[in-house]
C-alpha cells in the first residue's frame, strides 16, 4: 500500500494518463515519484529510496514499444522492499506473464484485447491472494469500482476467444511491419518482433509473441500524418487498441497530448509518429489501404 510520505518509481515511457497520475496526482496525496528510463535497469536501482514502496511500468510501452526487463527490475524492487506493478495491456496475458517473471501486481485495460470489439469499458487488477485480501478487496468494497453484470459477461465471453484473436493479430502485425519498412515516406518502423527492433533480444526472452501494435514514423511530421489518416479507408482512426478492427492514432495529439513538446521528444514521440493496432482483417487488405494512405501523405 502506497501512502502519504512514500515514494514510487515509474517509467517515463507510459500511456499519457499514467504519466499524469505519476506526475500530477501522486504529489497531491504526498507521494513522491521519480521517473526513469525504463529500458535502463541501472536507472531503477539508482532511483530506489528507503521509502520506495512501488515500481510501476508498462511493457511494451505506449506508443514507442520500449521494453522493461521485468525479472531484473523485480529483483531490484524486492531487495528494497517494494512491489512491482506492471501494465501488461500491449503484451496481453497471452504473450507475457509478469507474475511468473517476478511482478507482484498486473493491471489491464480490459477495454482493449479482453473485450476485443470496442463494446465495454473495464479494468483488471491481478495479484497474489494475500495482496487481494489485504489491500485490494477492502478498497474495492468501499469505493465501488466494479463492473456491471452485463459488462462482466461481455468480458468473460471475450476471454473465450482471446488467444485465437491475439495470435492472429500478431501474425498480421508482423506482415504489416515488414511491409511498411522501407516504404517511401516511412522513416522508422518499430515492432517488437523485427530483428532491427532495438530490444529484440529482451522481447524474445520475456514474451512468447510480439503483439499487434506497429508504430511507425512518417516524413513530413503532423501534416503528412494527418493526410495519411484522412486517406485511410479500411483502418479506422481511434485511440483504442486491441480491437478486431484495425485502429490507428496520432499519439502527439491524442494519447500524449498532455505532455509538452520537449517531454514528447524525450520519449521519442515525434509529430510524424503513428500507432497502428492491427486487427483481424487480411494483412494484404491492410497493406493496400496503408499504401494508398502513404501515397496521399507524400502528395503534400
Amino acid at each position: 500500500m502506497v501512502l502519504n510520505g512514500d515514494h514510487i518509481v515509474a517509467a517515463r515511457a507510459m500511456f499519457g494518463s499514467c504519466l499524469y497520475v505519476a506526475q500530477e496526482l501522486c504529489p497531491r496525496f504526498g507521494i513522491a515519484c521519480t521517473l526513469v528510463d525504463g529500458r535502463d535497469t541501472a536507472a531503477w536501482q539508482r532511483a530506489m529510496r528507503p521509502n520506495t514502496r512501488a515500481l510501476f511500468f508498462e511493457t511494451p510501452a505506449n506508443p514507442t514499444l520500449d521494453l522493461v526487463d521485468i525479472a531484473a527490475v523485480s529483483e531490484i524492487a524486492h531487495a528494497g522492499g517494494a512491489l512491482v506493478v506492471v501494465d501488461n495491456v500491449f503484451a496481453t496475458p497471452v504473450l507475457q506473464k509478469p507474475l511468473k517473471l517476478g511482478a507482484d501486481v498486473v493491471v489491464y485495460s480490459a477495454t482493449k484485447h479482453v473485450d476485443g470489439q470496442g463494446r465495454c469499458l473495464g479494468g483488471i487488477v491481478l495479484g497474489s491472494q494475500a495482496y487481494v485480501k489485504d489491500h485490494l478487496h477492502n478498497y474495492l468494497k468501499h469505493t465501488g469500482p466494479s463492473l456491471s453484470p452485463f459488462n462482466a459477461w461481455v468480458m468473460l465471453k471475450g476471454l473465450e476467444t482471446l488467444p485465437l484473436r491475439v495470435r492472429a493479430q500478431c501474425d498480421a502485425a508482423a506482415k504489416v511491419a515488414d511491409h511498411l519498412a522501407g516504404k517511401p515516406g516511412v522513416t522508422r518502423v518499430l515492432y517488437c518482433g523485427r530483428e532491427d527492433y532495438p530490444q529484440a533480444a529482451l522481447a524474445r526472452r520475456q514474451m512468447s509473441g510480439f503483439g499487434q501494435v506497429v508504430t511507425f514514423e512518417l516524413a513530413g511530421g503532423k501534416e503528412a500524418s494527418f493526410r495519411f489518416l484522412n486517406a485511410l479507408r479500411l483502418v479506422k482512426i481511434s485511440n483504442n487498441l486491441g480491437d478486431a478492427k484495425s485502429l490507428v492514432t496520432h499519439p502527439a495529439t491524442t494519447t500524449h497530448s498532455r505532455l509538452k513538446p520537449e517531454a514528447r521528444a524525450e520519449l521519442g514521440i515525434s509529430d510524424g509518429m503513428l500507432r497502428l493496432s492491427v486487427g483481424l482483417e487480411s494483412a494484404g487488405d491492410l497493406a493496400t489501404d496503408l499504401d494508398g494512405a502513404l501515397a496521399a501523405a507524400r502528395k503534400g
